[in-house]
């Protein structure tokens, strides 16, 4: 018979207790807590169906910060309050509307507008170009591209282990395409969605114009109709395309970060953040993008506060609003830590899906590294077998770096992340409880190590 997870984890505690503190005791209390009691999927279904997608400027986002701001205080955390910050305010509108032309016939497409994208409540019908980087466009020159619309069809990397890597290699045609492409003249911009699959499903994202270059509209559209697009335009080079955008952009409004703490028995004035964002995209519930990464961030000190744990270092739980088209709320909340003089031993940020854990990535100096290597015969017993340097860590605790911030990523397997990434299918049916409570688990011991070790 194999030895369970949990005694696997108990038998490698003493490899690397004479480097570390560690109570496996209490470690195993954090675990049986959240697997047998934890509330992040009651939390997480609430927030999904009871305030829904929640856009920064949108009335749901709001409702979002009433909310998690009670259920803070419900859990009587030491501290619990919200910090101001203005976020942009993009509304979305009527559904879009798009079709290609070939040989006269209309064949509807689904796209979504690209966060940000100036809308087209008219309609714009021309031309489309099919390429798949911005040196095409180069090449194709404004002669070619006056007039038309753009259609950037680079897939995600299908040969990518790390589907994020692969995002990466994808995303500048959606960040950077309606700019580039307008640069030449073109009108408009469609944008092969982000995702590894081949579905139904747009998938959006935010866009960045440059202000000084005339912006035109931009959406992103589903892999199998990109597909057949692709295809018309290869049987067809003058095919047309039509979409029609109601979207626009609204003055800033005032939102707010939550936060909430547990202070610290010894060293209250040195910080241990962990957080998600609390906003999401329009389109579905934000049940992985970044429902679970928040409402795994609250089950933290939850359980730190249900088993009586009183942490050494002040644990504060952030839930950060607009990552998603501005980082707002993660640039304030730097701002004030730094205008205050707070210190931020570490920040912990999950944003990759509520799916299994795998590890944690690093973005700290060498020695922080090693000594958390340390730990790795705990993390190992608890199957998170990816803990390194390397890899990013979070757009919402970035900005503590300068401060001298060790940042850590959680790290759940990606496989399936961009399956829902952006789209209306990231909704709470498509999260496993038992992935999400492992997550959680897994971010309250990274929290417990550090809390009890210190990372000098």
């Amino acid at each position: 018979m194999k030895k369970s997870c949990l005694l696997v984890a108990i038998a490698c505690f003493a490899i690397s207790a004479k480097a570390s503190h560690i109570d496996s005791a209490t470690v195993s209390r954090i675990y049986d807590e959240i697997l047998e009691k934890g509330r992040v999927y009651e939390n997480l279904h609430y927030l999904c169906k009871n305030i829904g997608p929640r856009l920064s400027g949108s009335t749901n986002a709001q409702k979002a910060v009433d909310w998690t701001k009670s259920l803070m205080e419900s859990y009587a955390f030491d501290k619990v309050y919200l910090q101001e910050v203005m976020v942009p305010h993009w509304e979305r509108g009527a559904k879009e509307k798009a079709y290609f032309k070939l040989n006269n016939k209309k064949q509807l497409v689904a796209v979504a507008a690209l966060g940000g994208s100036v809308g087209a409540e008219m309609g714009i019908e021309a031309e489309v170009v099919e390429v798949y980087n911005f040196n095409q466009l180069k090449e194709l020159g404004e002669e070619k591209l006056r007039g038309k619309i753009v259609f950037f069809n680079r897939p995600m990397n299908p040969k990518a282990i790390r589907t994020f890597n692969a995002y990466g290699e994808a995303v500048n045609q959606r960040v950077q395409g309606a700019t580039e492409a307008a640069k030449y003249g073109a009108i408009g911009v469609v944008v092969r969605s982000m995702t590894t699959r081949i579905d139904e499903f747009p998938h959006t994202g935010s866009l960045r114009y440059d202000q000084s270059i005339t912006q035109i509209p931009a959406v992103a559209i589903a892999t199998k109709d990109a597909n057949l697009l692709s295809s018309a335009i290869k049987a067809q080079p003058t095919t047309r395309f039509y979409m029609k955008l109601n979207c626009k952009t609204l003055p800033d409004v005032v939102s707010y970060n939550v936060i909430g703490e547990i202070k610290g028995s010894e060293r209250p004035e040195q910080i241990i953040t962990v957080g998600g964002h609390l906003d999401s995209w329009d389109l579905a519930e934000g049940a992985h993008d970044d429902g679970a990464g928040t409402m795994q961030s609250v089950e933290v000190l939850r359980t730190l506060k249900s088993l009586g744990i009183k942490p050494k270092h002040t644990i504060r739980v952030v839930l950060f609003m607009n990552e998603e088209n501005g980082l707002r709320g993660g640039l304030k909340y730097a701002e004030n830590a730094k205008l205050t003089g707070e210190q931020h031993l570490a920040a912990i940020e999950s944003d990759s899906g509520g799916l299994t854990p795998r590890g944690f990535s690093m973005d700290a100096s060498a020695a922080i590294v090693e000594k958390v290597l340390l730990w790795k015969p705990v993390f190992d017993g608890f199957e998170l077998n990816e803990i390194g340097g390397g890899g990013g860590s979070g757009a919402d605790i970035g900005p503590l770096k300068p401060l001298g911030t060790a940042l850590f990523g959680f790290r759940p397997d990606s496989q399936r992340y961009f399956d829902f990434h952006h789209a209306a299918n990231d909704v709470f049916e498509n999260v496993n409880e038992r992935e999400l409570k492992l997550g959680a688990a897994a971010m309250t011991l990274l929290v417990y190590l550090i809390d009890q070790n210190g990372l000098n």
